[in-house]
Formats: C-alpha cells, sequence, structure tokens
C-alpha cells in the first residue's frame, strides 16, 4: 500500500521550501499539500476559534488555508481529508528551528499537531535563512523519510522529530546526530518605533543568541554540518520538581480557607 503524506509549513504556500519538499516526496507516496495562505512563523501551535477558515486550491493542486499552521493540519485530520495520513511532514522552514526556537515556531506546531492526533510527523528546517541549498536539504528529507518506511517506522506508534539540515551541497551534509536541544540566552529588546500617526509601534526583537551549544546539542552538529534530528515531547511536566512541588502543595492544602484567600 503506497504511504500517505500530509505537508504542510509556516512560511505559506507558495514558500520556496514546501515546493521542494513536495517534489522530493511525490514520488514515494501520495503527497497532500495543506499549507497557511500567509506566512505564519512563529504561531507555535495556535489554533483559530474566533473566526471561520476557509481552504482554497492553487493552480499546483496545493490547498492553502487563512489560518496558522496548526488549523491546516487540525482541519485536515478533522473532515478535510477523507482519509489518515501515514505521516505528517511540515517544512522545509526557511531557517534553524533549534534550541528554544521549537517552542514557537510554527513549523514544528504543525508537526506536533499531527503527532497529537496520533500521527508520526517530521520538522524540516534549514539552518540558515535564504534557501539557498534548498534541493539538497529536500533531497536529505526524501532519504530520511524513505529511511523510515524502509525501518517500519511509519505505523499506527506516533512520534516528532524535528530535524535541522546545514545549507550546504549535498556531497558536504555529513551524516545525522542524534541531538538534545541546546538553549538561546533571552531575546533581544523590542524595537520601538513612531507610526505615521504619532503612535508607538513596538517590533519583538531579534532570537537571542546561542547560550548552549556543547557537544551533543542541535547548535553543535549542525555547526560542524552535520544534520541534527532531536525527537520531541509534548508532556509540559516538570517530573524532576513534582516531590518538592509536592511538600508545597501538601502546606497549601493544609492552611484554613480564609488564610488561603
Amino acid at each position: 500500500m503506497t504511504m500517505k503524506i500530509l505537508i504542510s509549513n509556516d512560511d505559506g504556500y507558495q514558500a520556496p521550501g514546501i515546493v521542494a519538499l513536495y517534489e522530493a516526496l511525490k514520488d514515494i507516496a501520495e503527497v497532500e499539500v495543506i499549507a497557511p495562505e500567509q506566512n505564519n512563523s512563529a504561531k507555535s501551535n495556535a489554533l483559530t476559534l474566533h473566526s471561520p477558515l476557509y481552504v482554497h486550491k492553487a493552480s499546483n493542486g496545493f490547498r492553502y488555508v487563512n489560518g496558522t499552521p496548526a488549523d491546516c493540519v487540525h482541519i485536515a485530520l478533522t473532515g478535510l481529508l477523507d482519509y489518515r495520513p501515514d505521516l505528517v511532514v511540515s517544512g522545509i522552514n526557511n531557517g534553524a528551528n533549534m534550541g528554544d526556537d521549537t517552542i514557537y515556531s510554527g513549523t514544528v506546531g504543525a508537526a506536533m499537531e499531527g503527532y497529537l492526533f496520533g500521527i508520526p510527523a517530521i520538522a524540516f528546517s534549514q539552518v540558515e535563512k535564504d534557501w539557498h541549498e534548498l534541493e539538497s536539504a529536500a533531497r536529505k528529507a526524501r532519504e530520511l523519510v524513505q529511511g523510515m518506511l524502509q525501518q517500519q517506522l511509519v505505523g499506527q506508534t506516533p512520534w516528532l522529530l524535528n530535524v535541522n539540515i546545514p545549507n550546504r551541497p549535498y556531497a558536504d551534509i555529513k551524516s545525522m546526530k542524534l541531538c538534545r536541544l541546546g538553549r538561546r540566552h533571552a531575546a533581544e529588546k523590542v524595537i520601538k518605533q513612531q507610526s505615521p500617526r504619532g503612535e508607538t509601534m513596538y517590533w519583538i526583537g531579534a532570537a537571542g543568541a546561542v547560550m548552549d551549544d556543547a557537544d551533543g546539542t542541535d547548535f553543535h552538529a549542525t555547526a560542524q554540518g552535520h544534520m541534527a534530528m532531536t525527537p520531541l515531547k509534548v508532556d509540559l511536566t516538570d517530573h524532576e520538581a513534582l516531590r518538592y512541588w509536592a511538600q508545597t502543595a501538601s502546606r497549601l492544602s493544609a492552611l484554613p480557607s480564609s488564610a488561603a484567600a
């Protein structure tokens, strides 16, 4: 049976990255593209709940939605498609999604939405912006998807992978490294400007510089020319701190209602 893949992204349905990913995967699977109409970078897992979503089809067969990356995957899996994809693939993003970036990334958010519905999912990003060596990245993405299929890892058990690919010629991209997420410093300061009407405008500042790029992190691997693959999970529970907070919760529960108020 032919594998069915749903592709989305956060750069929009016309972005070179999603076109390259579709071209790389279309002859190894039945591929459907459902992506945002406009750039939705840094939308994370946001869903549109208070306005309607519309789906249109482009001349190349891609469908696009006036919503977020998570919207695209969500509506695809809850009624737009008449089948369940075997794999959700997001990207290829225009720039890295490493370390703290994964919290904000719409690319990761689209893949995570598939994972939340119990479907294996991969988020692909290029480390540098501007799409150079995009065909090489798409070729590497295809190889990874083929490898997952050959190893029978595309099945009923969901998993979520974040993959970053250096912007290098195909032959210069080194082997895959399994990595943990690195860390960034806090973001740069907000940028203030005056609007033509004299109002103050605020622009979110640039992402912070890398703080943890030690050996074993995604930052370190890609800097050395390797593809970086990080398995992600959705459970945000701080399991190590449960015992500490259990004591606090017990003391708070023992307080009289008036004191607690």
